[in-house]
């Protein structure tokens, strides 16, 4: 059950990654990310009023009361994952799908290498061959990409998208932080985060695209409500896996990165991406990496 459930998770997870493509082609960047983040909140608030007036009603879903520190220590969390958004959904407006996915896959390779430099953890042999792995494969990426005239250095949303993933892997070293040595609920951090997210994005759209609104317009479209959607039911999904019992996190979370394959397939046969080939090759290598990175936990 587990492991059909771990790869809904990373269907839904994929199909994040398409909606957000479709969402922002030829459209204002900062409304579409707004607006995704707003159906995502939304989907959060009827389980958290019911953990308040009826907790018995619910029992995965169950959102205990979080401190007021707790619930500062996740607006931290919405405000690094915020950056991360912005500058990712960004580059996802200008680069191809088929390049933005698999470099936005890595951030568990760097979340783990922070984890080695900041907490001590150490690596065992399969991490280690995973990280060489997924190195190899990736400067074996940067080659490929230079055939669609994309620069892996120069390119300044290749940056952002660099940036945005390192902000992703700083957010995971402090979702551990923050579940394993604080204790923090996960479901109910999971909600407020969501919520959250939408009061550190509303500068953003306030400030830098409402003066612009005219030259930059939003053209409304239905995938735009159905990213904060996918999100919230692949997360939901993905810990409703770890919750089975006999389930095993490091299947769970080698198969959710395995997500990368729905928006590459995606982009070569609807977007017409191009060196199709080429890109499968190396994207099952660098997935290969990053599953023996994980798995090797």
């Amino acid at each position: 059950m587990w492991i059909s459930l771990s790869i809904i998770s990373a269907l839904l997870l994929g199909g994040y990654d398409v909606l957000k493509k479709l969402s922002l082609r030829g459209n204002a960047v900062l409304p579409v990310l707004y607006l995704a983040s707003l159906s995502g909140a939304l989907v959060f608030v009827p389980f958290l009023i019911i953990s308040e007036v009826a907790p018995d009603a619910l029992t995965l879903l169950y959102m205990p009361r979080m401190t007021w520190e707790q619930h500062a220590l996740t607006f931290v969390k919405s405000s690094i994952v915020g950056a991360s958004w912005v500058l990712s959904y960004y580059a996802m407006r200008y680069l191809p799908i088929t390049i933005v996915s698999p470099i936005r896959a890595t951030s568990p390779l760097l979340t783990l290498l922070g984890a080695v430099t900041l907490l001590g953890e150490t690596l065992n042999a399969m991490q280690w061959v995973g990280v060489a792995v997924t190195v190899v494969f990736f400067w074996l990426f940067s080659r490929a990409g230079k055939l669609e005239s994309i620069s892996f250095v120069r390119n300044k949303w290749i940056i952002c998208l660099y940036v945005g993933t390192f902000f992703a892997a700083v957010s995971g070293l402090y979702d551990k932080y923050l579940l394993a040595n604080l204790g923090v609920p996960k479901n109910t951090m999971q909600a407020w985060f969501n919520i959250y997210m939408t009061v550190v994005l509303l500068p953003f759209l306030l400030l830098k695209w409402r003066p612009v609104r005219r030259e930059n317009r939003l053209v409304f479209r239905w995938t735009i409500p159905l990213i904060g959607v996918c999100l919230a039911l692949a997360d939901f999904v993905y810990f409703y896996a770890l919750a089975e019992p006999e389930s095993l996190v490091a299947i769970v979370s080698a198969l959710r990165r395995c997500s990368v394959v729905v928006p590459f397939l995606v982009g070569a046969l609807c977007f017409r991406e191009r060196h199709v080939w080429r890109k499968l090759a190396i994207i099952c290598g660098m997935v290969a990496g990053v599953c023996m990175v994980v798995m090797g936990s």
